[in-house]
């Protein structure tokens, strides 16, 4: 399934195209694309849930290039989304409203009208007062918004502190405990401006082990079945996202392990399942190509100086996550600890930290692997560093997404009242 791969010269390639030529066609720091890896990904995950009923919904959040979401939305996905930007996003690239989920703890007025005016699929409600806003809203309009309650299950789903939401010291989720969740569900059923469209679960992100899945799973079934058993009506369980990748090798995604466990515990139960992959579907499918300036010496190892930064790539300064970084040539024999370090004026500025890297030499191009998800659409432009390219490789084709844009192009966006 992998579309990244290399050739028998040790040549990276996406697909039958080498990355150094794009590279070379559009510049650097880029990040490229398999759009075959995230068609394949996509039906791997819907292919593991065979025989359930489902819809899934791609987490935006990920990556949100409107190529992509035009693709996949061609696939046959829908889309999760957590603002009214990425609404509009889902929209232009042909996603219809109906086949969207927002999701998030702070919707604003305007975003919830935004929503039910598109006619969104479903609404996932994180408070009371949220509840109060959005039947307000619809009641204003005229409207019946479909909403989900999502629910905090206490399970620590063992990933980063900073992706972990599915504990009660997060701000995600209504507490099942105490019976919080079930008496606000029952306020939702019979407010005449919501339609009660089921329950959401999303513990984290990131989660390798399937052990904290099935405990939050067992414990919204149980909630579901409570409610059902009073006579409400609830016909969605919505599972969220957080399967993880390997970003250590060359491990791909266990859809067939999450897809068993996933049938296991909800075959012939009754509900229609909801699922939010982002990062299972976009990681393994990206990478992150950055050239070589200088290569330092320092006391106990180098540092490789790259035109790549944190402000293109922020997850390794953010969440000290690891990527995977080889030389897009044949990667020849360590040589020693190196650190792979940007440009910008700040320590936390780096790839990665003592890797054992091979000689390279300056203008040697190097990829970051694993950098399909949460690396473009948190770029930014700090120190003034227009953000990097992006390009999706399709059946053999290079595609621009985003172009580069220039210092000009920056400074336009700002008004100068002391010019």
């Amino acid at each position: 399934m992998r579309h990244i791969h290399r050739n028998s010269a040790g040549e990276l390639m996406i697909s039958d195209l080498p990355v150094a030529l794009l590279a070379e066609q559009f510049g650097t720091p880029l990040y490229v694309y398999s759009g075959d890896g995230f068609a394949a990904y996509y039906h791997a995950f819907c292919d593991a849930l065979a025989g359930l009923d489902t819809v899934v919904h791609y987490a935006l959040k990920a990556n949100s290039s409107l190529g992509i979401l035009a693709l996949l939305g061609r696939e046959g996905a829908g889309a999760d989304i957590v603002s009214g930007g990425e609404l509009q996003r889902c929209l232009a690239a042909g996603i219809t409203a109906n086949k969207i989920v927002f999701s998030g703890v702070g919707k604003s007025d305007d975003e919830i009208r935004q929503a039910l005016a598109a006619g969104i699929g479903q609404i996932n409600a994180e408070s009371e007062a949220e509840l109060r806003h959005i039947s307000a809203i619809a009641s204003e309009m005229g409207i019946t918004a479909p909403v989900a309650l999502r629910v905090n299950v206490n399970v620590d789903p063992g990933s980063h502190a900073k992706i972990s939401t599915g504990q009660r010291s997060t701000k995600f989720g209504i507490p099942v405990a105490d019976g919080e969740a079930a008496s606000l569900y029952r306020q939702i059923a019979a407010d005449p401006a919501i339609r009660p469209a089921g329950l959401a679960v999303h513990i984290g992100s990131q989660l390798t082990n399937l052990a904290p899945f099935e405990a939050a799973y067992l414990e919204l079934l149980e909630l579901a079945d409570s409610l059902r058993a009073e006579g409400l009506e609830v016909p969605v369980l919505d599972l969220g996202g957080g399967l993880g990748v390997d970003y250590h090798g060359d491990g791909q995604p266990d859809f067939a392990a999450y897809g068993a466990l996933v049938t296991r515990i909800f075959s012939n139960r009754g509900y229609r399942l909801g699922f939010e992959p982002g990062r299972a579907i976009a990681a393994d499918n990206g990478l992150l190509l950055t050239r070589t300036h200088y290569i330092k010496q320092g006391e106990d190892k180098r540092f490789i100086i790259v035109d790549g930064a944190m402000n293109d790539l922020i997850r390794p300064t953010l969440y000290e996550a690891f990527h995977r970084i080889e030389p897009v040539l044949r990667p020849s024999k360590a040589s020693g600890l190196a650190d792979i370090v940007g440009p910008v004026c700040e320590t936390g500025d780096y790839l990665g930290e003592g890797r054992d890297m091979p000689e390279i030499q300056e203008g040697e191009l190097l990829a970051v692997f694993s950098a399909g998800a949460y690396g473009a659409v948190m770029m930014s432009t700090y120190n003034t560093r227009p953000e990097a390219a992006e390009v999706i490789v399709y059946q053999g084709k290079a595609h621009l997404l985003r172009r580069r844009r220039t210092v000009e192009e920056l400074l336009a966006c700002e008004e100068n009242p002391f010019a």
